[in-house]
């Protein structure tokens, strides 16, 4: 795996495939944490939270990716196979800022039926 400071390397690279207009009202920017993000939904120790899109009224919109998650879930990977995998979680966690600021949860309602499936379609 790589190290924290890799990966933020990574990420900043990532975050510059974007177009500017993603970054409107996203005045947190995309933050990098060291730690490992267990789901609330968790059985065991089986499911983790690789990023996070908040916003709230006393910080704002921001993006979080949990690289101890990335550890957790992606350590064997090689370095381009755990790019894939950052790329495709921020612009995840992008596109839930772009459909808040459209008013749209298309994106919620799957992460919502994908949990779902997880604990046995209660």
């Amino acid at each position: 795996m790589i190290s924290i400071d890799e990966m933020q390397e990574m990420l900043d690279e990532l975050a510059e495939e974007l177009p500017e207009e993603f970054y409107d009202e996203l005045n947190g920017g995309i933050i990098l944490l060291p730690e490992v993000q267990r789901s609330a939904y968790a059985k065991a120790d089986d499911l983790y939270t690789l990023g996070e899109y908040r916003h709230s009224w006393s910080m704002g919109r921001y993006i979080v990716i949990f690289y101890g998650s990335f550890q957790q879930v992606f350590g064997h990977l090689s370095e381009g196979e755990l790019k894939k995998e950052l790329r495709n979680t921020l612009r995840h966690e992008f596109t839930h800022h772009l459909e808040s600021l459209a008013g749209e949860n298309a994106l919620e309602k799957e992460d919502a039926d994908y949990i779902n499936k997880y604990l046995g379609g209660l």
